[in-house]
């Protein structure tokens, strides 16, 4: 979770800010502080946000982790957050979207890590409006604090606003995808040499399913971020400054770069699929050969010893000498000539 502990306390007393306030000592409220031209100013109660939002460079940056509904009605009543944003933040497993109310956004993002062998997925809502940040994590997410510590490292960046410190959440979030994808990539890939080494089991197929079943969802949470970026990259959003376009445009490129990894996982993993089902089936073929091969030669033996134990007492070919080691014969050679004749055809 977001700590801004190792951040530098404020050294002179502003007006609205709380001699170190606690902000983490709450339940609900992760990180809670003002910035004044790029610089951190100290940690501020949300009761104090109102005092920063008006003043020239300030950005006041809230972090929330699944909080209750009276904070949330808190943040709405501090920062006159709109009543459906409000609803959607308090209801996770919403569809990653960019809403615009008055003069300030509403964004849903899907976030993605690994936890063991799985994918596990997160969300985080954003309300962006002149002055003031908003984040709110729903479900098992990293922690933002590496983004809250990259901004504060470049004053000069932090100062373009409130949609810098959205961009770098939304890069943080897709480049938290990457990790995803190499880990499932490198499983892909040991499938598949052990498809070439040895017939895949029920247990790989079933984790090949898992495996398409978690792309998809993944797939689903990645694809709508593409019109996010791609909103905040053409159009004059509130508090958007020119020079973020290309930033947001870069995001986006890396959005689509996942879009297409993910797309070609898929693929992979279907073509492994239905490579396990062809080797299995030219094996059961296989096998189905085999068993004709010798079924076919062992009916001669069988035809014959079923011919000669049919009880006639008129079999001339029982007076002859030397019947018996004709039929034997006869036998042999039959049963030869047909192993040779599926040996050539590759049957045994």
């Amino acid at each position: 979770m977001e700590n801004d502990q190792d951040a530098p306390a404020a050294t002179d007393s502003e007006p609205g800010v709380s001699s170190p306030a606690k902000p983490c000592s709450r339940p609900g409220v992760i990180a809670a502080a003002v910035y004044d031209h790029g610089r951190r100013i100290g940690d501020i109660e949300i009761k104090d946000a109102h005092t920063w939002r008006g003043r020239d460079k300030a950005v006041v940056w809230i972090g929330l982790h699944e909080p209750d509904k009276a904070l949330l009605r808190e943040v709405q009543v501090e920062f006159g957050l709109h009543d459906l944003a409000i609803e959607d933040a308090n209801h996770a497993h919403q569809r990653p979207k960019l809403e615009i109310y008055g003069d300030s956004i509403f964004v849903v993002a899907r976030t993605a890590h690994m936890a063991g062998a799985e994918i596990v997925f997160g969300e985080t809502h954003l309300f962006v409006g002149r002055g003031y940040v908003v984040s709110v994590r729903h479900g098992p997410s990293t922690s933002y604090n590496l983004v809250r510590q990259r901004c504060e490292a470049s004053p000069a960046s932090l100062a373009l606003g409130e949609n810098y410190i959205l961009y770098s959440i939304l890069d943080f979030i897709v480049d938290n995808y990457m990790p995803v994808l190499e880990a499932i990539h490198a499983e892909v890939e040991d499938l598949e040499e052990r498809l070439l080494r040895e017939r895949l089991d029920k247990k790989d197929i079933e984790r090949l399913y898992m495996l398409r079943r978690s792309l998809l969802r993944l797939r689903n949470a990645v694809v709508p971020l593409v019109d996010v970026c791609r909103r905040h990259e053409h159009l004059d959003l509130p508090g958007m400054d020119a020079s973020l376009h290309a930033m947001f445009r870069d995001v986006t490129d890396h959005v689509r770069r996942v879009q297409e990894d993910i797309d070609t996982l898929r693929e992979v993993l279907a073509f492994t699929f239905e490579a396990s089902l062809m080797i299995g089936q030219s094996e059961q073929t296989e096998i189905s050969r085999k068993l004709a091969s010798w079924a076919a030669i062992l009916a001669v033996p069988t035809a014959v010893a079923g011919i000669y134990g049919m009880n006639f007492e008129e079999m001339p070919e029982l007076k002859l000498p030397y019947a018996y080691f004709i039929v034997l014969f006869f036998i042999f050679f039959v049963c030869g000539t047909l192993y040779r004749l599926f040996r050539r055809a590759k049957w045994l």
